[in-house]
């Protein structure tokens, strides 16, 4: 091979890596970046009322648990430089008809299902619906569009396994059940973030194990999330068919239990906060944010990424706080009231699969 032929192999090279790496890392639809922009009041918002869901949880609930304020409902994502289509269930719907949607991952994807599956319901009210659970699988299903919209309970996407020595988390399987479940689904949205934070009591194992081995009772938890993510990534890009199966990463989800991080350290947390911080961007990066978009770099199949921590970071009037399950007992700054921010997940999800 002459000198002139390596340089052109050598370009053609570098362009499939530059262009596998915007593949893999969307940050907006259509050319746009939708992750920067400011919230605006809408009076046309929110797009349901939850009273209209009677399958909307009790911790989502914000307005039937009590809370006086409003606002929050009225505000709508405005990217810069773009419009993000206004959200049209009916349309999805029949887009979707003969598939099945599936979310996969912890109570954050719960959120975000709970939120499509009443856009849906309220696009098509006179439509018959069912709506059950089995073990750790709920399956929402519209018969008339033969649509199934199911979550799947897996907080870690990778195995934790209880054995005599406690529970184990296994950073490099999967179980043969998981992938099974995870096969054959025509759109799949994974997501998990939030449980890999709990300490104490509330932490999910007592060993982790790699290789076969168990490296200990804890480690640093961004390195463990890597580790997880690419086991994750490899069983995608080993077992996905992008011809069949559209995969897509939910982001990472903030919390807002510490108003530090918005430089107001008075305010405590999410409690009381009635307004979004102003736009385009959060002060800083999360940083298991950065994890992901690093992992999705590596992967061979295409996968999208959602992106919606920017936008969701700016949201700190958006959580239930004491207006969710536990009440002024235990107020909750990681889930989002419905009607609210989950809504404008899933509209990025339209516009995603509607290719606008």
């Amino acid at each position: 091979m002459d000198g002139f032929a390596v340089l052109v192999v050598m370009f053609l090279f570098s362009l499939a890596v530059a262009s596998a790496a915007q593949h893999h890392i969307v940050h907006g639809i259509a050319g746009c970046d939708v992750s920067r922009g400011n919230w605006v009041h809408d009076d046309s918002y929110p797009l349901y009322e939850a009273s209209s869901c009677p399958f909307i949880q009790k911790e989502f609930n914000c307005v039937n648990n009590g809370r006086p304020d409003m606002d929050y409902l009225k505000y709508r994502w405005q990217p810069l430089g773009c419009n993000l289509p206004r959200f049209n269930g009916i349309d999805l719907l029949r887009r979707l008809r003969g598939k099945s949607i599936m979310f996969v991952g912890d109570s954050l994807s719960l959120n975000q299902w709970q939120s499509l599956t009443c856009m849906l319901h309220t696009a098509v009210p006179t439509a018959k619906y069912t709506s059950f659970r089995s073990g750790g699988l709920s399956t929402f299903a519209f018969p008339e569009y033969n649509v199934k919209v199911l979550f799947s309970r897996n907080a870690f996407l990778v195995d934790i396994v209880g054995t005599s020595a406690g529970r184990v988390l296994k950073l490099d399987t999967i179980s043969p059940e998981d992938q099974k479940l995870w096969t054959g689904v025509d759109v799949m949205i994974f997501n998990t973030w939030h449980w890999w934070l709990h300490t104490g009591r509330k932490q999910a194992w007592d060993l982790i194990e790699e290789g076969g081995k168990i490296i200990g009772k804890d480690m640093d938890r961004l390195v463990a999330y890597e580790k997880a993510l690419s086991t994750w990534a490899t069983w995608v890009d080993s077992h996905v068919d992008p011809a069949k199966t559209k995969v897509f990463f939910q982001g990472v989800s903030p919390d807002h239990s510490n108003s530090s991080e918005w430089g107001d350290p008075q305010a405590g947390s999410c409690n009381g906060q009635t307004k979004p911080l102003p736009g385009p961007s959060y002060p800083h990066v999360h940083p298991a944010e950065k994890i992901v978009e690093k992992v999705l770099r590596t992967m061979s199949k295409p996968v999208q990424l959602l992106d919606v921590t920017n936008f969701s970071q700016l949201r700190k009037d958006g959580h239930p706080s004491f207006y969710g399950l536990g009440g002024h007992r235990a107020s909750d700054c990681s889930h989002w009231c419905l009607a609210g921010v989950p809504d404008t997940w899933n509209i990025l999800l339209y516009a995603a699969l509607a290719g606008q």
